[in-house]
């Protein structure tokens, strides 16, 4: 027997979804109804940059990966990577042999996040697990074995050699946490490298005489930068600049969400490491950035706050922006044959209600 499921009352128009994927005709008889009156129906939003969430941190606990994708629908994310920091490597195994598949966002495999970035970059990561770049490194590391995505420094030696082999594997290559020159950064996307992992943040800053990284990000139309639009990862100018330059098929919203999410301020890991969530952010004891506490929703309502871009485009950045970028056609837009991943916004963009594959999995 088929299930269904109608949103309607919504702009830009009713939504009907039949055993998981928006359809194209009315909606079918005893088809139940979701009412989106006076609110806006978008795609469901896709995060690849998810540490943890509601005092599950990832990085010590992958097995908890359903706990995070249980409670992330309330920001309205329909699907997210994993993502584990530089770990030991039985950390990364243990991710690897989970098997996520309870209600909530979809798990579309993990992001590696280190362990093979420049250690004067290397922001909150703890420097004793960082490695080297090397096939030994990423033995076992696949897109068919769990890996969507590997942050790493394209200017070390043996990065290119890595970054080659893990495109071979379909996995997506990000540069972040990075010293890199133009000229490395550049040689890393002839490699395969297609996006940047939270731009501006723990990577060589950009100058005039020497653009690095966020130079050549900004100048080219051929990289995805991921993006933390919290006011405090980025200026707001900043962020305004970088929208200027990327715009919304090439700027990316990612959260970089820690276990503190949805927590009162206070203590926090990520993964071996201690911080504290507070008013300035989530910082470690010296003070360096360990990750936020943003919800997706709110970066959409930021972006559009610090930006005036049209709450159409800033919702690109979270849904189809992403899913291109992960290679994902069944998602990031509401076109019959794609799947029923969907959130309901109010007028002034806070979630409503969020379905996942035709299933109401939260509602305000």
């Amino acid at each position: 027997m088929s299930s269904s499921l109608a949103i309607v009352g919504g702009a830009p128009g009713d939504v009907v979804i039949v055993d998981g994927v928006i359809g194209a005709g009315p909606p079918p008889a005893g088809c139940a109804v979701l009412d989106a009156s006076g609110g806006f129906v978008v795609p469901g939003f896709i995060d690849v940059q998810v540490n943890g969430a509601h005092g599950v941190d990832l990085a010590s606990r992958p097995e908890a990966i359903d706990e995070v994708a249980a409670v992330l629908p309330r920001y309205g994310v329909t699907a997210f990577c994993p993502t584990i920091v530089t770990s030991l490597p039985s950390v990364v195994r243990r991710a690897l042999g989970v098997s996520s598949g309870g209600a909530g966002a979809v798990s579309l495999g993990l992001h590696l996040e280190g362990p093979m970035l420049n250690e004067r970059r290397k922001g909150a990561h703890d420097a004793r697990w960082l490695q080297s770049p090397s096939l030994d490194v990423i033995e076992g590391w696949s897109r068919a074995s769990g890996v969507a995505m590997v942050t790493l420094a394209p200017e070390l030696p043996g990065a290119l050699e890595v970054v080659r082999a893990l495109r071979a594997r379909s996995v997506v290559v990000a540069a972040g946490h990075t010293e890199a020159t133009e000229e490395q950064f550049v040689a890393g996307l002839e490699a395969g490298i297609t996006a940047v992992t939270h731009l501006f943040n723990a990577m060589r800053p950009f100058g005039h005489r020497v653009p690095g990284p966020v130079g050549v990000t900004l100048a080219r139309g051929d990289v995805v930068a991921g993006l933390i639009v919290d006011g405090v990862h980025v200026a707001p100018t900043a962020v305004a600049a970088a929208w200027m330059a990327l715009g919304p098929e090439r700027l990316m919203l990612v959260t970089d969400a820690v276990a503190a999410l949805g927590l009162p301020a206070g203590p926090v890991q990520l993964g071996s490491v201690a911080a504290v969530a507070g008013p300035a952010g989530v910082r470690t004891a010296d003070g360096t950035l360990a990750g936020s506490t943003l919800r997706m929703d709110q970066a959409v309502r930021n972006l559009m706050a610090f930006t005036g871009c049209s709450l159409a485009d800033a919702v690109r950045c979270a849904s189809s922006t992403p899913a291109v970028l992960l290679g994902d056609s069944s998602r990031g837009r509401l076109e019959p044959g794609r799947r029923g991943d969907v959130v309901v916004l109010s007028p002034d963009g806070f979630v409503v209600a969020t379905v996942v594959a035709g299933e109401v999995v939260w509602k305000s």
